[in-house]
């Protein structure tokens, strides 16, 4: 463990700002996403997106273009298209599936063929929070936007799809539009997060606080504001216990953030279950 004085001036780093900034600002849109994640369930398809992330970087590095850009583009193309699969339950179980394996195997083919070094590609399966740039910052701050854009913009009829496709679909509601902007910001977040913690690690920041704030919340928004909490109290304290005991924040902050989701989901809950539906407004009262 390191002293108070090191402590800060290590606080005091320019690489460790960007980080901690990087996880504050990650930690309003990424869990959100996870809500969506579980909302929509489809959490195989995360999986498929880190795939594809990898699929883009390749090229980018083949073709001299920013990697993450690339990665960002070839994830959000994926997400637009996976929309029409979603229309049955099963319907993304398979293609997520194929999409895994072609994505890796072209990623490896790829790479192979033009004899690149492929260290900076499946360097993005472990990540690093403190390698983390002013234009990440900007993506995440982005992301910090658009997702509560989003579920503000839509957030009844978002409920009302996350508890029932076939409802959502008689009451009229744009399904498709929902779900495919939806899964464009998963596939975009996914690749965003990826480059701060990891592919592996990117469930410390997406999935884990979801899934506690899904065991807390019982409407949709109090859901969405569980997890950003969540999230923002697992990334404090991960990041923190990192520097201070001189780990690796990325498995730091999915152990911290596993915990929590531990320590929720086996605290005796009282009440109702959990819904997605929003909260519903009172009667009026009658004068007669």
């Amino acid at each position: 463990m390191i002293g108070w004085e090191q402590f800060i001036e290590v606080m005091g780093m320019p690489a460790v700002q960007r980080a901690a900034i990087a996880l504050l600002v990650g930690s309003i849109g990424l869990p959100l996403v996870g809500v969506m994640i579980i909302g929509l369930n489809i959490v195989p398809v995360r999986f498929a997106m880190m795939h594809v992330a990898l699929l883009g970087i390749a090229v980018g590095i083949v073709t001299g273009l920013d990697p993450l850009l690339c990665a960002l583009v070839a994830c959000a193309i994926t997400g637009g298209a996976l929309t029409p699969l979603a229309r049955t339950p099963g319907g993304l179980s398979g293609a997520t599936g194929l999409l895994m394996s072609m994505a890796m195997a072209a990623a490896l083919l790829l790479i192979a063929i033009s004899g690149i070094n492929a260290a900076h590609t499946f360097g993005l399966l472990w990540g690093s929070i403190l390698g983390v740039s002013i234009g990440d910052i900007v993506l995440v701050s982005a992301l910090a936007i658009a997702v509560p854009a989003l579920l503000i913009w839509g957030r009844g009829r978002i409920a009302v799809l996350f508890a029932s496709r076939e409802l959502a679909v008689a009451a009229g509601i744009r399904v498709n539009l929902l779900t495919g902007a939806m899964l464009v910001l998963i596939a975009i977040a996914i690749a965003t997060g990826m480059q701060l913690t990891g592919a592996l690690l990117v469930d410390a920041l997406t999935l884990l606080p979801a899934l506690a704030a899904r065991r807390l919340g019982r409407t949709l928004r109090s859901i969405c504001w569980w997890a950003v909490i969540i999230s923002l109290a697992s990334s404090t304290i991960g990041f923190l216990v990192a520097i201070l005991f001189d780990l690796p924040p990325g498995p730091v902050l999915v152990l911290v953030a596993g915990a929590i989701a531990l320590a929720v989901n086996l605290t005796p809950k009282k009440g109702t279950t959990p819904s997605w539906q929003p909260t519903p407004e009172p009667a009026p009262v009658s004068h007669s």
